[in-house]
């Protein structure tokens, strides 16, 4: 297969998992515990397709472009479609499809559990790794915003702009991030470099790199 960097480029997106289907012989990169990529191997274990989703006008319009790309494999040709492993469709071409299978699938889950799937709060931050998760704080996801930090009582002011005013799933649907409500909300112990260097985590983070 001519597109080696695909297990590592899949396996670098937040939250992705890969298993074997071994009676379809398929590698599957799945989000949320849904497939969203696969490697459909032969009785030889070669790659013979390579199967990802996008949104049906675009899988048609590709179909038409490159003979490279068909209707999905033992899949819904609606919406899944073939690459030929070793065929002549871009690099750089084959990675903005899986981005989009990977949103595309990732998108079909409520926004709440998107952003448990993601271990993200609605600013893209990873509660997880915060010291203060656990003990002194439930994190975003779990404390519908209400968050060691906000407002006694009320939602972080960036949780109810996304969620509830906006009715994103994170920030990363919202044309205007970084806004100036991300730099309203700063933490007053980070220095200038520091908080500089949040916000690109963040960004980061809500598009799941």
């Amino acid at each position: 297969m001519r597109y080696e960097w695909m297990d590592g480029y899949l396996l670098s997106k937040r939250a992705v998992t890969k298993d074997l289907q071994p009676e379809w012989n398929w590698i599957r990169y799945k989000i949320g515990d849904k497939m969203f990529a696969a490697i459909l191997l032969d009785d030889d274990d070669k790659p013979v397709y390579i199967n990802l989703k996008l949104e049906p006008t675009e899988g048609e319009f590709l179909r038409g472009q490159y003979a490279d790309i068909i209707p999905g494999y033992y899949s819904d040709k609606r919406c899944w479609n073939s690459v030929m492993p070793d065929g002549e469709v871009p690099d750089a071409l084959l990675k903005t499809l899986l981005d989009k299978s990977y949103s595309l699938v990732l998108k079909g889950f409520p926004k709440k559990r998107q952003r448990e799937i993601l271990g993200l709060s609605a600013c893209g931050t990873d509660c997880a790794a915060c010291p203060l998760h656990g003990e002194v704080c439930r994190g975003c996801n779990a404390s519908m915003g209400r968050v060691f930090h906000a407002p006694e009582g009320k939602a972080c002011p960036i949780y109810a702009c996304c969620c509830g005013k906006r009715r994103y799933a994170t920030c990363g649907d919202c044309a205007d991030v970084p806004c100036d409500l991300w730099r309203a909300t700063r933490d007053p112990a980070l220095s200038d470099a520091a908080f500089e260097a949040s916000i690109l985590d963040r960004l980061r983070n809500l598009k799941g790199e």
